[in-house]
This record gives C-alpha cells, sequence and structure tokens, in this order.
C-alpha cells in the first residue's frame, strides 16, 4: 500500500464511565467501571493503523500529563506526530458516561488542540498518493477553525480529503462548514449531521442533496445509522444500504470514528466503497485489524446478518 493517512483533527484524553443509566439532576452514580483511555481522532488513526495503513498526527498536543498520555498512545501504536507539542497549553479531555444500553454522553473540556495557526501546522505536509482526514471538532474551536479551513483550502487538488463533521457541528460556522465541504472528497456523517447540512428527509434524499448542493468534489457520502449500518451514495448516482451487524452492543464510544478509520484504509488499497463501508467496526481504540474484520466478515452470511436484510433508515421528521 502506499500513501498515509495525515490526520488534522484532534485527540484528547477520555475518562471513560460506565453506568447503568445516566443520574437524575442533583443526584449520583456510581460507576461500575473506570478507564482512562486516548480518545478523539485517536480511534480513527487506530482503526486504520491496525487495518495497514500508515498513520501520522498532524494535530497539537499539549505539554502537560494528557500530552505526555497521548504521545505514549501514539507511539505504543506506531504513529508519527508531525508538530512540536504546544508550550503553553496541556491537550484537553472529555468525560464519557457509557449508560447500560451501550449509548453515550459527553462533556469536553478542550485544550491544545483547540488552537491552531498555519505556521503550527508549517511541518505537516503531504506527499502524493496521501489522505487527509479533517474533524468537525477542531473546526468548532475559535482558536483553530480559520487556520485548518486555509490550510483544507491549499491542498493539492490530487491530494483526498475525508471529513466527519461530528456531533458538535451545530458549533461550526456556516461559512466554515460549506468551506471544508467544497473541497471534501469522501463525507462521512450520522443521519442527525447529515440532515443538518442538507435539510431533512429520507436518507437517499438526504445524501443526493448532500453531493448537488454541498459537496461538489466528493466521490461519495457515507451517512452511518449506528446498529442500522450505513448508507454509501456514490457521485455516479450508484446507492446501496450497508446492513448492520446483529451482534451485543457492548460499547458505541467511538464506533464511528473506528468504521471512519477501517474505511478510508481500505479505500487507500483499493477497495471498492460499498465493500470498504461493510468493514466490521469495534468500539474506540479496541479497533480491530484487517485480519480479524476479514475473518469476522468470512463467517457473516447468515448467522450474524440475519438473513442479510437490507437496513432501514428512519425518516428525518
Amino acid at each position: 500500500m502506499s500513501g498515509r493517512l495525515v490526520h488534522v483533527g484532534s485527540a484528547v484524553v477520555d475518562h471513560v464511565y460506565h453506568i447503568d443509566a445516566l443520574p437524575e439532576p442533583g443526584t449520583e452514580k456510581t460507576a461500575s467501571s473506570f478507564a482512562q483511555v486516548a480518545g478523539g481522532g485517536f480511534n480513527m488513526m487506530v482503526a486504520a493503523s491496525r487495518t495497514g495503513m500508515k498513520v501520522v498526527f498532524g494535530g497539537q498536543l499539549g505539554s502537560g500529563p494528557n500530552g505526555d498520555f497521548l504521545r505514549a498512545a501514539f507511539a505504543a501504536e506506531g504513529i508519527a506526530t508531525l508538530s512540536p507539542p504546544s508550550p503553553v497549553m496541556d491537550s484537553g479531555n472529555c468525560v464519557a458516561m457509557i449508560s447500560g444500553d451501550a449509548e453515550r454522553t459527553f462533556v469536553s473540556w478542550p485544550g491544545a488542540e483547540s488552537v491552531l495557526s498555519l505556521d503550527m501546522m508549517a511541518p505537516v505536509r503531504v506527499a502524493p498518493d496521501d489522505w487527509v482526514f479533517a474533524s468537525g471538532y477542531t473546526l468548532s474551536y475559535p482558536g483553530s477553525r480559520d487556520a485548518l479551513a486555509d490550510w483544507i483550502e491549499a491542498l493539492p487538488a490530487e491530494i483526498p480529503l475525508v471529513f466527519d463533521p461530528t456531533p458538535v457541528i451545530s458549533d461550526i460556522p456556516r461559512a466554515i462548514l460549506d468551506r471544508v465541504l467544497a473541497r471534501t472528497s469522501w463525507l462521512s456523517c450520522n443521519t442527525v449531521e447529515a440532515a443538518e447540512i442538507a435539510g431533512r428527509g429520507d436518507v437517499e434524499a438526504i445524501a443526493a442533496r448532500l453531493l448537488a448542493s454541498h459537496c461538489p468534489s466528493a466521490e461519495a457520502v457515507v451517512i452511518r445509522a449506528g446498529a442500522k449500518g450505513c448508507f454509501v451514495r456514490l457521485a455516479d448516482g450508484g446507492a446501496k444500504a450497508i446492513p448492520g451487524f446483529n451482534v451485543a452492543a457492548v460499547d458505541t464510544n467511538g464506533a464511528g470514528d473506528t468504521h471512519i478509520g477501517a474505511f478510508v484504509s481500505a479505500l487507500s488499497r483499493g477497495v471498492p466503497p460499498f465493500a470498504a463501508a461493510g468493514y466490521a467496526r469495534r468500539g474506540g481504540s479496541s479497533a480491530p485489524t484487517a485480519h480479524e474484520i476479514q475473518t469476522f466478515l468470512s463467517h457473516d452470511d447468515q448467522s450474524v446478518h440475519g438473513g442479510r436484510q437490507e437496513a432501514h433508515f428512519r425518516q428525518q421528521k
């Protein structure tokens, strides 16, 4: 495989609490487990790396204990960091509460990843055959959005840009969002984010509007729908619903990031988009390897898919 994934998003330290249900206002819950893990864009990078793609990080890490923790996690996965750490800030953190139904609630505190300038991004250089990934989180921060949008617009035309607007899409100024969407080669978002960009409707209509009116340079859009799978619409009009897998959900934290990482890794080695979108996913930095994915898919025929029923997507009301 040639080319790298150049990730220009953000990475933070996740404090993950497993609880039976979210506490009512003014009450307290005792978690059944706790873990401190590398999170944010780290999940996507691990998924791409473990499925065979070389990954480098072009965002900002801090100079305190959170930054040190993240650098150790990057090193353990063989992911190089391109920029020096911030001399004045530590990396941010996020509290993730995973409830009994495997859903998650987040509270985050931004750090060094929220401050960027073109000078700070000078060491981040792309080469032919590289892929670039950008995240809505970095575009939501007032201290990083303009520099990242400028850097993205200056990318060589032949470099594919993969963009995930993330759940903070409403915090991204529309002018900034439109600039990045106009340069996007592959858009990956969930159903709520897709409707935020292109308006409500059924998934087929939303996907068509995304390509026609918002992502004119995109080769495809991928709209994720959690356990139901995802819907892929190509610029040439081809479309397919990719069913989810009939597995017990334990932890959905980072599941979307993991799916994107495996998807981009597959695309980079020439896998067609529909097949790439069918890659299995497992939450967070426990992302599977390429061999584990292929083994999972090889046993998928009837027992996992339950007869390969087509995925159904809820219409946005």
